[in-house]
């Protein structure tokens, strides 16, 4: 009786497609807000930011970029890590050349670059479809990693072809300590978060839909399969692109090119896969689960008094993602984001099931 939407009647078309219609919705999400931004750094010690609320934040606004071009717009992408490197090596390049700017300014802009390069490596798709595309993208994985680690330009001709970040200053605030960078995270991963659902309930977004659903019935009612496909590749690359700065700035602070490898990649696509194609929400559980994963296995036997090596635990972890994505493409392939919209949708009729 807690989740029921009597006497929430809607008035106005605002109400009516507001983002969070229902009031315990609203309530939770400010609830869980404001433990994220007050409540978390609190109680959380630096280990748990470096080594998981940190890298699960920037994956998250990574895997949201790829949702959006491949639940969303139906367009497979096997190498999006190469957008992040993108990000990544143009942050660097606009911090050191051009020190005036402001980081966020360098963000966007290094979003932007990624999206022209996502444009580029997007057209195939205007003739491809399927595994076609799948390899085409392939394509700018590999060329990326060939690109930074040759073209020494990139790396201001470093001889280890590795490259050191300077501290982010935004304002006058110096992002320095663990509990700093983690809300500077969770405010960018917010505002993209909102970005991204306002997308996706506009008309850019219905487009993408009718292109993944049906391409040829989406050209006759109207809908231009370039411009569809194109800004998916866009917007899907500037998240990418931005998630990839913030996770040479904040996360690596110093990095070569394999850092954004096809391990990368693929990590991404398993974390759409579990977590739910289609759906924002899929994106932070899938991260989520990706981060904490190789984590608990390295924890969990030492807690129940069964030690094991580094290497069985990577192993295991890879043998787990694996049956993991078998598992949810036969008995839920919309991942994780189904399975609690499921618990939702029993949670409103509790506990008079009908």
């Amino acid at each position: 009786m807690l989740y029921r939407e009597n006497g929430q009647f809607k008035s106005t078309y605002a109400s009516d497609q507001q983002m969070l219609p229902i009031a315990q919705d609203r309530v939770f999400m400010v609830l869980l807000l404001a433990f994220a931004f007050i409540g978390v750094p609190l109680v959380t010690s630096d280990y748990v930011f470096l080594s998981l609320l940190i890298p699960f934040l920037i994956l998250t606004l990574a895997a949201i970029g790829l949702n959006l071009l491949v639940g969303y717009c139906g367009q497979i992408s096997i190498g999006h890590a190469a957008f992040m490197a993108v990000g990544a090596y143009a942050a660097y390049n606009l911090v050191l050349r051009v020190p005036q700017l402001n980081f966020l300014v360098v963000l966007l802009l290094a979003g932007l670059i990624a999206a022209v390069i996502g444009v580029l490596f997007g057209i195939p798709s205007l003739r491809i479809k399927g595994l076609y595309l799948a390899v085409a993208t392939l394509a700018a994985q590999f060329f990326s990693d060939w690109m930074f680690a040759r073209v020494k330009w990139f790396t201001n001709y470093a001889h280890s072809g590795s490259v050191q970040t300077a501290p982010i200053e935004l304002f006058g605030w110096t992002v320095e300590t663990p509990v700093e960078k983690y809300l500077f995270l969770l405010a960018v991963l917010v505002v993209f978060t909102l970005v991204a659902k306002n997308l996706v309930r506009g008309h850019i977004g219905r487009e993408w839909m009718a292109m993944r659903d049906m391409d040829v019935a989406a050209e006759v009612i109207g809908i231009r399969p370039v411009y569809a496909k194109l800004t998916a590749f866009a917007v899907s690359a500037f998240y990418c692109g931005v998630a990839g700065a913030l996770w040479g700035f904040v996360y690596l602070g110093s990095w070569e090119p394999l850092a954004f490898n096809l391990n990368l990649s693929l990590n991404l696509l398993f974390m759409i896969i579990i977590g739910g194609m289609g759906s924002l929400l899929g994106s932070y559980f899938g991260a989520a689960f990706i981060v904490a994963l190789p984590i608990l296995l390295d924890q969990v036997p030492i807690w129940l008094g069964v030690p094991i090596s580094t290497a069985t635990s990577a192993h295991l972890a890879l043998m787990i993602f694996g049956a993991l994505i078998v598992f949810f493409l036969i008995v839920e392939p919309h991942g994780l984001a189904r399975l609690w919209a499921i618990g939702k949708e029993k949670l409103r009729l509790w506990p008079f099931p009908h």
